[in-house]
């Protein structure tokens, strides 16, 4: 039986003196989208950085298939199996836009069908058509792309998503829910936190709620839009599904 993705159980984590995240628990199954939702201010990216290494909790477990990685280091955390695709996208401004994906290369030798160049030009082929152009000068909805890209050359085992519609134009946050549907099929187990959430319900298996770094609503992506209730009290209210 293959192993959950990632399980975080009983997580809290500080910032300095700050309690921010109280206890929170949920599972991601293998090959599973999972939408990570909240206000601003919830604890979305206080629990991505804390899967990641940036923070370390001070109570509770974090095992990405079986193997505990809480208090890991990123880059070992990283090399494990966790991509990261950070809020404010943060691609290398001064490298071109293949120079930022070849960077961040990493071969698995657990993986079947590894991301190479050109394979991320195949998801995006407008960064094969920039593909000598600078980062820094890629339009918002480009870095994005370019973002994924990179975190995807490291053929993570889980991809952590963090608000990536966030500014970018109505077109261009439906060609990431485009991309997101094509990992999806190709059983890319991933974490995606989106304030926009008509975009996160429809690519997600499950969601987890968070409210004051609490727990609020862990379940399928059904059951959440069946409960009207929670989703008006702590994401405000939600017009059609």
């Amino acid at each position: 039986m293959v192993p959950d993705a990632l399980n975080l159980t009983n997580v809290h984590t500080f910032y300095g003196d700050s309690h921010i995240l109280h206890g929170v628990s949920f599972t991601l199954p293998s090959g599973n989208v999972l939408a990570l939702l909240g206000r601003n201010g919830a604890g979305k990216t206080t629990c991505i950085s804390t899967i990641i290494g940036f923070l370390k909790p001070r109570q509770g477990e974090i095992r990405l298939f079986g193997k505990r990685i809480e208090g890991f280091p990123p880059e070992r955390i990283s090399h494990l199996g966790i991509g990261l695709v950070p809020q404010g996208r943060r691609v290398f401004p001064s490298l071109s836009v293949r120079e930022n994906l070849v960077v961040a290369e990493r071969r698995r030798r657990s993986t079947a069908r590894p991301w190479t160049v050109e394979r991320v030009y195949d998801l995006f082929p407008r960064l094969s058509e920039r593909h000598a152009q600078f980062a820094g000068t890629l339009s918002g909805g480009e870095q994005q792309m370019l973002a994924i890209g990179r975190a995807l050359m490291g053929n993570p085992s889980v991809l952590l998503l963090d608000e990536p519609s966030e500014g970018l134009a109505p077109q261009i946050v439906a060609e990431v829910g485009r991309t997101l549907g094509r990992l999806k099929e190709q059983g890319q187990s991933i974490v995606l936190v989106e304030q926009n959430r008509k975009l996160a319900l429809e690519f997600a298996d499950s969601a987890v709620i968070l409210n004051t770094g609490r727990c609020v609503f862990a379940g399928s992506t059904l059951e959440l839009l069946e409960d009207e209730r929670i989703i008006e009290q702590n994401l405000g209210v939600y017009h059609g599904h």
